[in-house]
């Protein structure tokens, strides 16, 4: 996982799995930024290839966690991800939990305070 900051965002690299090896350390990740007084994520998730339920759970963790601190979170969710999977977004939208994300096509738009979220 690599961190940029980017404006007042954070925007945290995900690559490969998101699972429950990989789940601790992107919870870490998230409340670090937290505890260093940045409150506004971006996690990016256009190279996950696979995300099971502790994955998703750290991602309503981290919701929770920036709504606490009036922070904001945002979502990289390509709408083809990673090797055509868009794994994530699957998996958020199997679930139902999807719409709960502000969520965008890449970079450049989750760290504009003028674009818009993808509707879920």
């Amino acid at each position: 996982m690599a961190e940029t900051v980017q404006g007042g965002w954070t925007v945290l690299h995900i690559r490969g799995e998101l699972d429950l090896l990989t789940s601790p350390a992107v919870r870490q990740a998230v409340h670090d930024a937290v505890a260093a007084g940045r409150h506004d994520v971006v996690l990016d998730f256009s190279e996950v290839l696979f995300c099971d339920s502790s994955g998703v759970g750290v991602l309503i963790a981290s919701r929770r966690l920036m709504r606490s601190c009036g922070g904001r979170l945002r979502l990289i969710l390509p709408a083809r991800g990673a090797e055509e999977g868009s794994h994530v977004n699957r998996v958020l939208a199997a679930l139902g939990v999807r719409r709960l994300f502000e969520v965008y096509p890449d970079w450049d738009a989750a760290v504009d305070e003028r674009s818009r979220p993808l509707s879920a």
